[in-house]
């Protein structure tokens, strides 16, 4: 079983099982375009996968005082992963075509209601057809499985979730370090194409989620090893807290750290899309 990621081979073997071993979950989605992912997936996706929207499945409606991809009401979430037969004890493999910056979401979601074997498709649906694979438009049936309801975040390996207020008293005594996985010049506030305030909290460091790719692909595990303890400096994994835009493509590095055997690490999903809900929260700009 996987907990990571799999590579095209892998998920090759484990499709041609012939038990039902493996539940796949198409995660595209474009925030320049909210139809894009249910669209795409329309029009081809590897047989059998069933599609989670994040703004639908993955998060719930914005609302006073939230970032743009609120936490989805665990019940719901649920539900929906019932119809698409995910249980304990079946391989779900998460995809999606921006090298998993969408599909870690769903992977760190999973993790968090007690699922272990949930991994992230290395490459992505890119990567399937490079690989061979083919592609259905065929939408499989719904399928009610036994998925029980965990308190969530349920069996969660980090150090779990933390909100907006523990990250403003962490300014004050540090327990723990932010990583801000969106890009260098959105960390430095040079551009913003998203939220209305650029920079980022005081105090973050700044890993984009690129950093974690080698042509569309995760680095090795060595590598990611060696470069987040060099960003790190002798921090250990759970002195770590990530971070992005509305807590969604923080999962990626989350999942980089899982990758390079760093566990233990949390993550703020508000991230600043919520900090900047109010203006009295301090703002930095320019490098770490």
């Amino acid at each position: 079983m996987f907990s990571t990621i799999v590579s095209p081979q892998q998920l090759t073997q484990l499709l041609a099982q012939n038990s039902p071993s493996c539940c796949l979950l198409d995660c595209r989605f474009s925030l320049a375009d909210r139809q894009y992912g249910q669209r795409v997936y329309s029009e081809g996706h590897i047989s059998g996968a069933h599609y989670l929207d994040l703004d639908k499945d993955l998060a719930s409606a914005v609302a006073p005082g939230t970032g743009r991809h609120p936490l989805p009401d665990m019940e719901r979430l649920v539900a929906r992963l019932r119809a698409c037969g995910v249980t304990a004890g079946v391989q779900v493999v998460v995809y999606d075509d921006c090298a998993g910056a969408m599909a870690a979401r769903a992977w760190w979601l999973l993790r968090g209601l007690g699922l272990d074997s949930v991994a992230v498709f290395d490459g992505g649906i890119g990567a399937w057809v490079s690989s061979g694979g083919t592609l259905s438009r065929e939408v499989p049936a719904a399928i009610e499985s036994d998925l029980e309801s965990t308190p969530w975040p349920g069996h969660w390996s980090g150090t779990g979730v933390f909100s907006t207020a523990e990250v403003q008293d962490n300014l004050q005594q540090a327990q723990f370090v932010l990583v801000d996985a969106r890009s260098a010049e959105r960390f430095r506030g040079e551009q913003e194409p998203i939220d209305p305030v650029a920079g980022h909290i005081p105090g973050a460091l700044n890993r984009p989620l690129t950093d974690n790719l080698d042509q569309g692909r995760f680095k090795s595990p060595q590598l990611l090893k060696q470069e987040w303890e060099a960003l790190l400096a002798g921090r250990n994994a759970r002195q770590v807290v990530h971070m992005c835009g509305s807590g969604v493509t923080a999962c990626h590095n989350q999942l980089a750290m899982q990758i390079a055997g760093l566990n233990g690490s949390g993550l703020y999903p508000g991230s600043w899309s919520e900090w900047i809900q109010d203006p009295q929260r301090p703002v930095a700009t320019g490098p770490a």
